[in-house]
């Protein structure tokens, strides 16, 4: 895993309307889009430790984007889905609302690629113009394309 997000992105696995409105149920309609991947061994098992870690700290980087993940044993490799809400979702005690929702699952046994993905997420979420064309793109392909120009722009 070189830290390119593009190579974790599947336009099935995008979902551009969350109709969500609370926190909990984002998470699960965004968590949901992984059930059945081919490297998420138990679905279950993976969303109860993503909630479990959602529980303990609040996964908002700021900006309106959030980072639920789980390291666990329930996933064979990293998966990620993403989820975008218009309106923005209240995510944690200070209120802070959120429209981006990046939820990954990772293997404990990689810290490393977890790590790398994290760090090319973060680099890529930071540039305001670039998260407006997350939030402008009109298709999970169009979204795939924005990030593939910030991961280019970056040298990712």
């Amino acid at each position: 895993m070189a830290g390119r997000i593009t190579s974790l992105l599947d336009p099935s696995r995008i979902a551009l309307n969350v109709q969500s409105t609370k926190r909990t149920a984002a998470l699960n309609e965004v968590a949901r889009l992984l059930e059945g991947h081919p490297e998420v061994a138990n679905f279950n098992g993976f969303y109860e430790e993503l909630l479990a870690r959602d529980r303990l700290d609040t996964t908002c980087l700021g900006n309106a984007v959030a980072l639920p993940h789980a390291r666990t044993e329930h996933v064979k490799k990293i998966v990620l889905a993403v989820g975008r809400t218009e309106k923005g979702i209240p995510f944690d005690a200070n209120g802070e609302i959120v429209r981006l929702f990046f939820v990954l699952g990772t293997p404990k046994t990689k810290p490393g690629d977890y790590l790398a993905v994290v760090s090319a997420l973060c680099k890529i979420l930071k540039d305001p113009n670039d998260r407006a064309s997350f939030l402008a793109a009109p298709t999970p392909a169009a979204f795939i394309a924005a990030i593939a120009a910030a991961e280019t722009k970056l040298g990712l």
